[in-house]
């Protein structure tokens, strides 16, 4: 028995480490179209279904493995994008949609976590999971900032063709992870399935029959209305983050003046300290659930994000500073989204004079909202990232233990990969928001509907609160 608590909890922890290493994305850099950036989220959306299903019939060690070569090799291939002496992009897009289409492994690792946990253990393996998310997603651009001292040019392996400088280097340690990553699968990681008591019970994904472990025939249905709505509450939660993301570029180059490499640096080291930050409250919610309860923690996460939003809203009778360059020297700036995605960094492409070397500064009066809609000051901007950076880790935790539970003792690959794909989706949509609302009718319009989309997120969970509960306490099976 203590043989197995070790084994299942050694299991556990190779799926935290295969967590953070999907997590940390080395193939973007600033230099990316938008469309490029976003195929990572489209291969992660159409793989996390397809990974998730095979999970379910087949040890896990399967698509695990696979979806880790699949980065691998994409992490090489951009390495060797400089090679061709055209195309270069497409061979870009390429690298990162199989890198996405890697990441897609996250349903298998919280299918797995689900499964190999008891009802008392599956928060705090939940938000350890994210927690290892988190700090990849934090170090992947450190990672990046390291190897840029590098340089562009590098050292050249000339037998293999192989150019090491900033912009490989990154991709190369990502491949280098990968490899550690399979090996550590091979040699540690087994199949382990408890039920919500934290008996062992037998599972499809076991390689071999084991006379000690219990049949698990679970009965009762699972409740599908639960299951959407936590999808989208989900899809709310990811896409108003990925809109707090996008849109801070532009918003503070517009509100504050500052200049897009301004703008860039500083709101890295805000994303950075939001996502310390995340990671802290991803420790302190496993103990604040055990008292209130999943349910309540969500709702109180989303209320603070809703809060976020609000005191973003743009008050009183100032003003931003008004960008005339493009008046002045009657070359007007174009707003338009060439692709889809445009990058956030891009939303404002002011056009220079040949004669003019500084960057214009302020709100574009081409954006006609500029002349009207009241300055957001920078404390407002300030506390803002404060509360989403505690509100969205605690939705997002919540929502991933919830639906664990929900699911209960059945296979969960599928429903898990469902639940990330719409979390992807989300991603891919963030962007898209930003350029047809914030561009076009400015941050007044942009945030009310965002708040609008919390309240309605809020009415839902309101109305499925008593059945968001675990199967085994639904059919009486455990005490809620």
């Amino acid at each position: 028995m203590q043989q197995h608590y070790r084994s299942r909890w050694r299991s556990i922890r190779i799926m935290y480490l295969t967590m953070f290493l999907s997590s940390i994305d080395l193939t973007a850099d600033a230099s990316f179209l938008g469309w490029i950036i976003a195929s990572y989220s489209l291969g992660q959306m159409i793989a996390s279904p397809l990974f998730g299903l095979w999970s379910n019939y087949r040890p896990r060690r399967e698509p695990l493995v696979v979806s880790i070569a699949i980065s691998v090799a994409a992490n090489c291939l951009y390495a060797y994008v400089h090679l061709p002496t055209s195309h270069n992009k497409y061979y870009m897009l390429v690298a990162r949609v199989l890198v996405g289409f890697g990441a897609g492994n996250v349903a298998v690792v919280r299918s797995y976590i689900a499964g190999a946990t008891s009802l008392t253990e599956r928060t705090s393996a939940m938000a350890n999971t994210s927690a290892c998310q988190a700090i990849g997603f934090i170090l992947g651009p450190v990672f990046q900032t390291c190897f840029s001292l590098i340089g562009e040019k590098g050292v050249t392996w000339e037998i293999i063709d192989l150019q090491v400088n900033m912009y490989t280097a990154p991709v190369l340690l990502g491949a280098l992870l990968g490899v550690i990553n399979i090996i550590l699968i091979f040699a540690i990681f087994r199949e382990h399935q408890v039920d919500d008591l934290g008996r062992q019970c037998k599972s499809i994904n076991f390689e071999a029959e084991e006379s000690d472990y219990v049949d698990q025939n679970a009965q009762g249905s699972i409740d599908q209305v639960a299951v959407v709505a936590t999808n989208i509450l989900f899809f709310v939660i990811l896409f108003v983050f990925a809109v707090f993301e996008t849109i801070a570029t532009p918003l503070t180059m517009d509100m504050y003046s500052w200049t897009r490499k301004e703008a860039v640096f500083y709101n890295g080291i805000i994303l950075g300290a939001i996502g310390i930050e995340s990671v802290i409250v991803f420790m302190v919610v496993k103990v604040v659930s055990k008292k209130t309860g999943e349910r309540a923690v969500l709702y109180g996460g989303l209320l603070i994000v809703l809060i976020g939003f609000f005191i973003l809203l743009p008050w009183g009778k100032q003003l931003p500073n008004i960008q005339w360059e493009d008046i002045k020297n009657n070359s007007i700036p174009t707003i338009i989204f060439n692709e889809m995605f445009t990058p956030f960094w891009k939303l404002q492409t002011t056009q220079l004079p040949s004669n003019q070397t500084v960057e214009p500064t302020g709100c574009s009066v081409v954006q006609p909202w500029c002349l009207y809609t009241p300055l957001i000051h920078l404390a407002q901007y300030i506390t803002s990232d404060i509360l989403i950076g505690l509100g969205y880790p605690v939705c997002n935790v919540m929502s991933y233990t919830l639906y664990s539970k929900i699911l209960g003792p059945k296979p969960q690959g599928v429903y898990m990969g469902w639940l990330t794909a719409s979390g992807s989706g989300a991603r891919i949509l963030g962007p898209v928001f930003v350029s047809q609302i914030y561009t076009h009718l400015g941050p007044r319009w942009a945030f009310s509907l965002i708040c609008g989309i919390i309240v309605f997120s809020l009415l839902l969970l309101e109305a499925v609160y008593k059945r968001l509960t675990a199967f085994s306490v639904r059919y009486g099976m455990m005490q809620g």
